[in-house]
């Protein structure tokens, strides 16, 4: 039995390891509530470079997870939105979120077993 998240050809792990980084999530999840422009996403976004931003809209875009608007005004305007597809994977991402809510106790405390363990050794 082939493992799909070894096969260097697998769409399924170039797929997940696009939408499950840090700055994908973070657009996901603004986009969840409204259209947003870059600056606002950037300004929103703690820490994010303009082409870290720039790259990751443009694999959002490609992946058909956001929309890019650009409206024909003078300065250029662009809009950025989730897409259908993204809204489903917006549900997927706040079913984490609330998953991780739940267990962050939990967390915390084997996290602190195991820093205890390792300083003994």
């Amino acid at each position: 039995m082939v493992q799909w998240d070894t096969r260097e050809d697998c769409e399924v792990r170039q797929i997940l390891d696009r939408i499950a980084d840090k700055w994908s999530l973070l657009v996901i999840s603004l986009l969840e509530k409204r259209t947003l422009r870059f600056t606002e996403l950037r300004k929103t976004i703690d820490g994010v470079s303009q082409r870290m931003l720039t790259t990751t809209l443009r694999q959002l875009e490609r992946d058909g997870i956001v929309e890019r608007t650009v409206h024909p005004v003078v300065p250029p305007r662009v809009d950025y939105a989730l897409t259908p597809l993204g809204c489903t994977l917006h549900e997927t991402i706040k079913a984490l979120v609330v998953w991780t809510e739940s267990n962050q106790a939990e967390i915390a405390a084997a996290r602190a077993r195991y820093d205890t363990r390792q300083a003994e050794r």
